[in-house]
């Protein structure tokens, strides 16, 4: 009798309970905050200033995969999800700790960039997923021989992705190639140019039309969300730590900082 191979990503099952179990720590830590610790509903306090900062350094790990993914030497890309996804997770619950409640305030926006991040990333694994399997088993009626005039421009596009990528990595083959950070940081005109023929050629094909706004636009939304967000965590620590007077509104700042403009 065959050994079941158990899986090596994190399953469905699991997904939906460590998303259900995210969202009961937030709303458990809404509902119970009234019987807290001052120190834990005031907004700059050393012990919500601390759990921000465990909070983003967790966060950092989804950065970290999404740099080794788009590097293209990442030799456990599974274990880099899983990391991923549990880390995101459990940054958003200790994120959503550190605002102390105060959702009324500029950095309230980040929590609801997490939300979308998290409601995209949910939709794709557990939907998305099956979209795309059944297009890769699927013929699309887009995927028919183009006319004459189409083919002779996909002919020189082909011709100049050629031509770029003797340059860019002379030992790939142009069926197979894609852009990854190391073309990026060594060659970035070439890489970027590769990457709008190849945009161009998708386009000639009609490969997004073919799958659909969602299946075709999801991960472009999330990743522009995602760097949003580190964005926008980037400026909110800079503020807290040099323009710490400005933050705390001419009142006492309680939080490590470098200067209090």
């Amino acid at each position: 009798m065959p050994t079941e191979t158990r899986r090596a990503d994190i399953s469905d099952g699991t997904l939906r309970r460590l998303m259900a179990s995210a969202v009961l720590a937030m709303a458990a830590w809404f509902a119970l905050r009234h019987w807290l610790p001052p120190a834990w509903r005031e907004p700059g306090s050393p012990e919500l200033y601390l759990t921000g900062v465990a909070g983003a350094l967790l966060l950092l790990v989804p950065i970290a995969f999404a740099l080794a993914k788009r590097s293209g030497r990442s030799r456990a890309p599974l274990a880099w999800f899983n990391a991923h996804v549990l880390c995101s997770s459990l940054g958003a619950v200790l994120i959503v700790i550190h605002s102390g409640g105060f959702l009324r305030r500029a950095p309230a926006l980040l929590l609801l960039a997490i939300v979308a991040l998290a409601a995209l990333g949910v939709w794709a694994r557990l939907h998305g997923s099956r979209r795309m399997a059944a297009t890769f088993a699927s013929k699309q009626p887009t995927f028919a021989l183009p006319d004459a005039g189409t083919r002779e421009q996909l002919r020189q596009l082909i011709a100049q992705k050629r031509a770029l990528l003797r340059d860019l990595d002379p030992a790939a083959n142009e069926g197979t190639f894609s852009v990854t950070l190391s073309h990026i940081l060594r060659r970035p005109g070439l890489a970027f140019a590769y990457q709008k023929l190849a945009r161009a050629e998708a386009e000639l094909l009609g490969t997004r039309q073919a799958v659909g706004a969602a299946q075709s636009g999801w991960r472009p939304l999330h990743m522009a969300i995602a760097w949003t967000f580190v964005f926008g965590v980037l400026v909110h620590v800079v503020t807290v730590t040099f323009f710490a007077g400005y933050v705390a509104g001419g009142g006492t700042i309680t939080w490590w900082h470098l200067a209090a403009w």
